[in-house]
């Protein structure tokens, strides 16, 4: 990317609003589904599946993408994913059949899979090379804020205004307008000039000497984001079947609180290395799993609510190493791409093993299907870990560089301590 005017601190929050807005959306949804069950009818492995067609739909946007803003920029990339939002918004609004929400739902992961590759390069690009672990947790923090904030608006004005599954995505509309203003005056870099033969739709990656980095972000970053989609799918099941609670509210709280803990964790980190943030994550979310199964085996509120804050927290960490390792190492000219590559590892796991515990937990129980997704998701934690170390290593390890086929017309950037 050709760079931008220096832009001021005001200019680089602006800049992570769109990320924010769009992330409100992807689950605001969470809290209503107790709703759309009972005045629809579908059951537990029908309401997973619903919630997978967002994973398909973001997976779906990151073969293109990253690319595609790498190529063409970041504003014509953001400004069609927060049309798909606008209309994930409405369908959601007017929803009555299973159809209508899983339509919503890809449309929605279709906005949240092109904003999480160009809406979070743009923040890196507008706060520039010399503020570039700033960007990254700004861009980290918005996400996880705005994935917040999303289903605690649900549950309060479901249970306080007229329109308990319509109001909420009425307000979504304005959030989503406000950050389309936003995106048309952020002073965003313009693209490099490509090679006309590089393809945009394909699988995202990154350079050869940085696969290293991108294995270690994904390899804690896929189970952090995996704990926290089983807690928004079917942690309203488990409150209200397992702990008698039933309200909107308290769903969204429960995932507010994650998300909150997610946020705060990267700002008590920030400026740590990023090799020990990554193996904390892998930790964390190990330990939340083992609370998991405590929660429902006791049937626990105060261990399930401790669950998801741990959660939210291995996430965070998880999330953060990753991005600030792709911001750090990886051209702005393949930023985008990166950003693409990393989160369809994390959500690709985050769309199959939260599925099956759903069908598992239809068929065998509750208890059963939460217990058996713990165990595993705590193992692949930790096998994480091991995949990080060699990923540090493996990226610090000078190769032999082949001439690259575009290059970024920046300075370099501050170097992360690993």
């Amino acid at each position: 990317m050709h760079p931008a005017p220096h832009p001021g601190r005001a200019t680089v929050w602006a800049a992570a609003w769109p990320i924010t807005a769009v992330f409100v959306l992807s689950n605001a949804a969470t809290p209503l589904y107790g709703l759309w069950q009972r005045e629809i009818g579908f059951g537990t492995g029908t309401m997973t599946v619903v919630f997978a067609c967002y994973i398909a739909g973001l997976l779906g946007a990151l073969l293109f993408a990253g690319a595609l803003s790498d190529r063409i920029g970041r504003r014509p990339v953001l400004l069609p994913a927060l049309g798909l939002a606008a209309a994930a918004s409405a369908l959601f609004a007017v929803a009555d059949s299973v159809s209508l929400l899983a339509l919503a739902r890809l449309l929605t992961g279709l906005a949240v899979g092109a904003t999480v590759s160009a809406g979070m390069a743009a923040v890196s690009d507008v706060a520039g090379p010399g503020r570039r672990s700033q960007g990254s947790l700004l861009a980290s923090t918005a996400m996880v804020l705005g994935a917040g904030l999303g289903p605690l608006l649900a549950g309060v004005v479901s249970e306080t205004l007229p329109g308990p599954t319509v109001t909420v995505f009425l307000i979504e509309l304005v959030l989503l307008a406000a950050a389309i203003a936003v995106t048309l005056r952020l002073p965003l870099p313009r693209p490099v000039r490509v090679a006309a033969s590089r393809r945009v739709v394909r699988i995202p990656f990154v350079p050869r000497d940085t696969r290293g980095y991108l294995a270690a972000g994904t390899a804690v970053f896929a189970p952090g984001i995996t704990a926290t989609s089983f807690v928004l799918s079917l942690g309203p099941a488990l409150l209200g079947d397992l702990l008698g609670a039933t309200g909107r509210t308290a769903a969204g709280a429960m995932a507010f609180v994650m998300f909150a803990a997610a946020t705060g964790v990267q700002f008590a980190v920030r400026g740590r290395p990023v090799g020990p943030i990554l193996l904390g994550a892998a930790a964390v979310t190990a330990t939340a799993m083992a609370t998991l199964v405590v929660a429902v085996r006791a049937s626990s509120a105060v261990a399930l609510i401790a669950a998801a804050v741990l959660a939210g927290a291995g996430q965070g960490l998880g999330q953060l190493g990753g991005l600030t390792l792709l911001a750090t190492h990886v051209p702005g000219a393949r930023r985008a791409e990166a950003n693409a590559s990393l989160n369809g590892g994390g959500y690709l796991l985050a769309g199959t093993l939260p599925v099956a515990a759903g069908y598992l937990s239809g068929a065998a129980g509750l208890r059963t299907g939460a217990t058996v997704f713990a165990v595993v998701l705590g193992g692949l934690a930790l096998l994480g870990t091991g995949l990080v170390r060699w990923g540090l290593k493996a990226g610090t390890t000078p190769r032999p560089r082949r001439p690259a086929v575009m290059c970024a017309a920046e300075p370099a950037g501050e170097g992360a301590r690993t």
